[in-house]
């Protein structure tokens, strides 16, 4: 039996959880594959958008059978499991703090690591779009439901051809997100926040990029996406951190 990987703390985000293009299988491989003392779920991880135009297909079978890994990795190694919400699960904010099993669900915290102050949260309230514009936000997913579908069939294209898999989808949403960023300032905005209420670092998703840098002294983590990128942030025990990939 392969030996699970251990690590001090897990950080996921945007799963999209309802999404037809969500990864959820290739997370549960990913969540059998390891333990850990702590499991972060930030934000965007029920598709909420989603779910409300298609309700009959929005919640699938597989999307029960994370819910009971994670539920499992809380009681058989007992995982600390916090969910912080987003933009697509905002349904969830009006009921935070509270519990969901052994889910705590916050709407943003606080850790510790390394002697480093990090505050943790999905990162849409530091999206001037997001705040002031929803509608453009939702169109925005609309959108990108649309060529994730196109994408699909131009892989399977691909795939005849005998070609890598390329994903448009993911380098139009980066060209949109890094657009919009820069008029929105969104990693500043991180940043600036974080100088003024001291702390050292910032732990966020959103925006579907993953990210281990430094901004001046603030430590900027971003998480990344599970609809195609497939990235975590992970803590090992000597507290160090990194963005990981899973392959299948």
């Amino acid at each position: 039996m392969q030996t699970k990987k251990h690590y001090r703390t897990v950080i996921l985000s945007d799963l999209h959880l309802g999404l037809p293009h969500a990864k959820v299988n290739e997370m549960i491989s990913f969540l059998r594959s390891l333990t850990c003392e702590r499991l972060i779920l930030n934000g965007d991880i029920l598709d909420g958008w989603y779910i409300r135009k298609h309700p009959r297909c929005g919640w699938r079978k597989d999307c029960s059978r994370l819910y009971r890994v994670i539920a499992e990795m809380a009681e058989k190694y007992a995982t600390e499991v916090i969910y912080t919400c987003g933009n697509h699960d905002d349904f969830l904010k009006s009921r935070v703090p509270m519990h969901i099993g052994k889910i705590r669900v916050v709407q943003d915290f606080a850790l510790i690591s390394a002697g480093r102050n990090y505050f943790v949260t999905h990162g849409d309230c530091f999206d001037s779009v997001t705040r002031h514009a929803t509608w453009l936000s939702r169109l925005g997913a609309s959108c990108y439901e649309l060529l994730l579908q196109l994408n699909q069939v131009y892989n399977r294209y691909r795939a005849y051809r005998r070609k890598a898999p390329f994903s448009f989808a993911q380098a139009i949403k980066k060209w949109v997100k890094d657009t919009v960023s820069s008029f929105t300032d969104f990693e500043k905005q991180l940043t600036e926040f974080a100088t003024a209420h001291h702390y050292g670092g910032i732990i966020c998703g959103h925006i579907h990029h993953p990210e281990n840098t430094y901004v001046g002294d603030i430590h900027y983590l971003n998480s990344g996406d599970w609809v195609e990128t497939k990235s975590a942030l992970v803590e090992d025990d000597q507290e160090h951190w990194q963005v990981i990939y899973f392959h299948v």
